[in-house]
């Protein structure tokens, strides 16, 4: 199972979306993708490209966000020797580079207004002009952009031109975030556990735990299918046992009982529920103190009765109890330790 990137999904939404850019694909017209972070829209990009009549051209991709404002147009459309400080030679851009295939624009509402003027030009007459050139050059370049902005609402803010967009419109595929697509879930689970197996030569599959594709489903994924994959890749390769069903997960990274303070505050921020769901008993059942006079104090006092909790149900079986509260053994430990409390477990 080769690492790469594909289509993968069967709700009526996400077809569609992917039947729309099939149809546009052939016509050499500009085609905007709009989408959340993580839907997938530079697939979508490359699908167009690929079946298109310029599939044996280059798909040249710029990222629109990437750049300082003062860069992006001589990325885009190249630059003569010594038209600004540092241009020490020309420059072919973008557009010069995709001639003949597929120029993709992620992040366009990104744009400055002067970039945005110059690609106006470009789209309309197909001709860009380097800077500090006199004389215009002709490309031949089918435009593919993308964005996560409502493009209307900014034509009606003043942030981006309204001719501009009309050219760029032809097409419009508008990609559903996952929350919408009824059934792919457990499928992009199933998917990214099994390519991740495979990377970590696994000689079996032994899938998710009924309550682990419960929690993959009820969880509202803003990141979409990027944060899916890694959390399911992150969750395979964390699993001590390949024999066993994966039966805990991790959704937010960052979650951790020694996670830097607050920097507003200067405080500890107050540890919110991990977003980690297991089949082992759920510990984190104590309510939190209502009255608080010390917020270092509480929080430690909180944390150290969530351990003794946890440790309690899991009969002091560390481990299980790392699980259950959704941490490392190592995390574990050393919580323990600075509440004093590995006397007291064992395992």
């Amino acid at each position: 199972m080769e690492r790469t990137n594909q289509f993968v999904g069967s709700s009526l939404a996400f077809l569609d979306a992917v039947e729309r850019a099939s149809r546009a694909a052939p016509l050499n017209r500009p085609v905007l993708v709009i989408g959340e972070r993580g839907t997938g829209k530079e697939l979508i990009a490359e699908r167009l490209h690929h079946l298109s009549g310029r599939w044996a051209g280059p798909l040249v991709t710029m990222n629109c966000a990437a750049l300082p404002e003062n860069l992006i147009e001589a990325e885009l459309f190249g630059h003569e020797a010594g038209s600004f400080t540092g241009a020490a030679k020309t420059r072919h851009g973008r557009f010069e580079e995709a001639d003949g295939g597929t120029l993709f624009l992620d992040e366009l509402a990104s744009l400055s207004s002067p970039a945005q003027d110059r690609l106006l030009r470009a789209v309309e007459y197909g001709e860009i002009t380097r800077i500090g050139a006199s004389r215009p050059i002709q490309v031949d370049v089918r435009i593919v952009a993308a964005t996560n902005e409502h493009l209307p609402r900014l034509v009606d803010e003043g942030r981006f031109r309204a001719d501009l967009l009309d050219r760029l419109s032809f097409e419009v595929v508008t990609l559903p975030p996952l929350r919408a697509r009824q059934g792919d879930i457990p499928l992009l689970a199933e998917h990214f556990g099994r390519r991740m197996a495979v990377e970590l030569e696994w000689s079996n599959w032994p899938g998710f735990s009924d309550k682990i594709k419960q929690a993959f489903e009820t969880y509202p994924w803003p990141g979409n299918v990027r944060e899916l994959r890694n959390t399911v890749e992150r969750a395979v390769y964390r699993a001590e046992d390949p024999e066993r069903e994966i039966d805990a997960v991790q959704f937010d990274p960052f979650h951790s009982p020694w996670a830097p303070a607050d920097s507003a505050s200067g405080q500890p921020e107050v540890a919110h529920p991990p977003m980690v769901a297991s089949t082992a008993p759920a510990a984190a059942t104590l309510a939190p103190p209502t009255e608080v006079s010390d917020l270092r104090s509480a929080v430690n006092s909180y944390e150290r009765a969530l351990l003794e909790d946890a440790l309690g149900k899991s009969r002091f079986n560390q481990r299980a109890t790392a699980a259950a509260l959704g941490l490392s053994y190592d995390q574990l430990r050393h919580a323990l330790k600075r509440h004093k409390l590995l006397d007291a477990a064992q395992g």
